[in-house]
């Protein structure tokens, strides 16, 4: 699973960390996801679209 979060969070001019806070997990968490090394939870995804401003399914691309 692939993520648009680091795009999108430079976009809106967050820092990892102020993400993270905004969502109630780790700077190391975003970070993980970001580098495609940790799959958030489903809470989580749903999260971070809401603070980017985009849904789960445009935020992450699904390898199928």
């Amino acid at each position: 699973m692939k993520s648009r979060i680091k795009e999108l969070r430079r976009e809106r001019r967050l820092s990892q960390e102020d993400l993270a806070k905004r969502c109630g997990v780790t700077r190391q968490t975003v970070n993980a996801i970001e580098n495609d090394k940790y799959d958030p939870t489903l809470a989580l995804a749903f999260a971070l679209a809401r603070e980017l401003g985009t849904t789960v399914d445009e935020l992450f691309e699904f390898a199928g």
